[in-house]
């Protein structure tokens, strides 16, 4: 089958490797029909150091069943599924805490010779508590929104649901990407009354407003926390929601957030160290965040797909075939696309 690999820093091909087996009684095998880039693929296509063996690339994907290993019982072949970008038990005692990060038998995908998403096919190990079974065919026209729900969603939403944003909250969000926005959307529908949106590619912010956000802040930096401030009676926010990961990001979040507020921090960290000073520690800020637990948030998420009332996917401005993924990653790179969905 083919699938797709990444070399180093720009350097992503698609290439044939072996087809995926059952090896588990709890096993399942995937044929792919969707996948995705994710903003956190992209820190390996930034910088990651040249390799002679390729390595599996992409953690966001559907598809439909194709085969079960003899102890599945929550799926069966011609399912259409999700695939959530954590794989899990989903019974553990973490995975009861909705920690499904952290379950016992869980893993990520493309390591450890686990294919990866972004390939023709994939497969899942403990399907029964990984997969998610959605009522709709394989190229519905509501799939983006259901593709959305494999991570960048609920990513946004732990940002809203950890930070404790509710019924009249004001909130910020760092970041215009697929991330920033999916919080925007998430803390209108948990009901903030206003969202403050820092980001500067109109496209985006546009699109974020769309979903919720009531200010737009395109600056950066000290004028960014000034802009904030003013809007806050000079206090700041409340809940920042640092949905970027980079230390600008969350320098900004320490500058722009309400004493005895809450930031909470759901882009993946590239920095090794943060200020976190005598001055942060006098605010009394609770800082919060980390991985999302896709598994936890999908069901209540997908009850609002398919209704109608939220429709993440529409962050998806780009779909390219398995073969040119590697447009997907440039575009997105280089900021020409907000998000790329894949068609095997």
């Amino acid at each position: 089958m083919r699938a797709t690999l990444i070399y180093g820093r720009g350097d992503v091909r698609v290439e044939e490797v072996p087809d995926p087996v059952l090896v588990e009684p709890g096993d399942a095998i995937v044929r792919v029909t969707r996948a995705c880039v994710c903003g956190s693929d992209l820190h390996r296509y930034r910088g990651m150091e040249p390799t002679t063996e390729g390595l599996r690339i992409g953690h966001e994907f559907m598809g439909v069943i194709e085969d079960t290993g003899a102890d599945v019982r929550s799926v069966k072949r011609g399912d259409v599924v999700l695939v959530p970008f954590l794989w899990c038990d989903n019974t553990c005692d973490f995975c009861r805490d909705g920690l499904h990060g952290s379950c016992r038998n869980g893993g990520r995908w493309a390591m450890n010779g686990l294919d990866g998403g972004q390939g023709e096919a994939a497969r899942v190990p403990q399907a029964d508590g990984t997969l998610v079974k959605v009522p709709v065919g394989a190229d519905d026209p509501l799939v983006p929104s259901i593709m959305a729900l494999s991570d960048v969603l609920p990513t946004g939403h732990h940002a809203a649901i950890t930070a404790n944003v509710g019924k009249g909250s004001t909130v910020a969000v760092i970041g215009d990407g697929a991330v920033g926005l999916s919080a925007v959307l998430s803390a209108a529908r948990l009901g903030a009354e206003r969202i403050i949106l820092l980001g500067r590619h109109q496209a985006r912010t546009d699109l974020g407003r769309r979903f919720g956000a009531t200010d737009v802040i395109p600056e950066r930096g000290e004028e960014a926390t000034a802009a904030v401030r003013d809007l806050t009676n000079g206090d700041g926010a409340p809940y920042v929601l640092e949905c970027v990961g980079n230390a600008p990001a969350f320098e900004t979040a320490l500058t722009i957030v309400r004493d005895g507020g809450t930031i909470s921090r759901v882009g993946v960290p590239q920095y090794a160290e943060a200020r976190l000073d005598f001055d942060v520690f006098m605010r009394n800020i609770t800082i919060t965040g980390g991985v999302a637990p896709a598994r936890r948030y999908i069901p209540e998420l997908l009850a609002e797909v398919l209704d109608g009332t939220i429709t993440p996917g529409d962050m998806f401005d780009l779909t390219v075939d398995l073969n040119d993924v590697a447009e997907g990653f440039r575009a997105m790179n280089d900021r020409e696309a907000l998000k790329a969905l894949v068609r095997p």
